[in-house]
């Protein structure tokens, strides 16, 4: 599987390229009250308005500084069966990389700090472990307060 791999607070997360639409610099976020607190913001990307969500939020990570390695990828996720673009906040982008199904498990039961649902897979690379998180299940609950236009 082909994933642009990323920073989190420390740990490597990983998303199909297939989703990757566009890796942005931070740009000015509007706050839009009375949002999730996981998608509290939005960004005008290319005359479009895009939420921006905060993983860190779901993963129960403390929210840091932006930094010069920041960066939004935006990517394009079906939501309600509709094409939806949501940029996710980075602490770094590191590259597009190959992870084989073979190195990768279902997330362990027990001895997880997040939410198991969260966390799709997660894949052994050399020393290092990726989480491949379930953007569905991440975003279903600002869903269910109602999809704006």
């Amino acid at each position: 599987m082909e994933v642009l791999t990323f920073d989190l607070g420390g740990e490597t997360f990983a998303l199909e390229a297939t989703l990757v639409r566009e890796i942005l610099d931070l740009l000015p976020e509007t706050c839009v009250p009375g949002a999730p607190a996981l998608v509290s913001h939005v960004v005008n990307f290319r005359g479009r308005i895009v939420p921006v969500a905060d993983l860190r939020l779901a993963f129960g990570m403390d929210v840091t500084e932006a930094t010069p390695d920041s960066r939004i990828v935006v990517i394009e996720l079906p939501l309600d069966g509709e094409p939806t673009l949501i940029g996710l906040r980075t602490d770094h982008v590191y590259e597009v990389a190959t992870l084989s199904a073979e190195s990768s498990e279902e997330a362990p039961v027990v001895g997880m700090r997040w939410q198991r649902d969260f966390v799709r897979r997660l894949v052994r690379r050399r020393d290092d472990l990726i989480v491949l998180p379930d953007l569905h299940t991440i975003f279903a609950p600002a869903l269910s307060g109602g999809s704006h236009s």
